[in-house]
């Protein structure tokens, strides 16, 4: 692979299928060394249900796929 301008690396189809990695799936990226990883960030179901609960709007139902993006790691932020 080969940095473009702005620094920027694709991560091949053959290793981000296999991962789910989708566009706009967070990823952490750590130095070791001389050498860099890449991993899914774990989703982290507990903070979803925290941000919807400090929201502050009282609700009797949730829409059933009103949060499937994050609870399945795929959120756009």
């Amino acid at each position: 692979m080969t940095m473009g301008p702005k620094g920027q690396v694709v991560i091949p189809r053959a290793v981000h299928k296999p991962l789910k990695i989708i566009l706009g799936s967070k990823v952490v990226i750590r130095l070791e060394d001389d050498h860099l990883t890449v991993d899914k960030q774990k989703v982290d179901t507990v903070g979803i249900f925290e941000s919807i609960a400090r929201s502050g709007n009282s609700v009797k139902e949730i829409p059933p796929h009103s949060y499937e993006q994050e609870l399945s790691g795929q959120n756009k932020s």
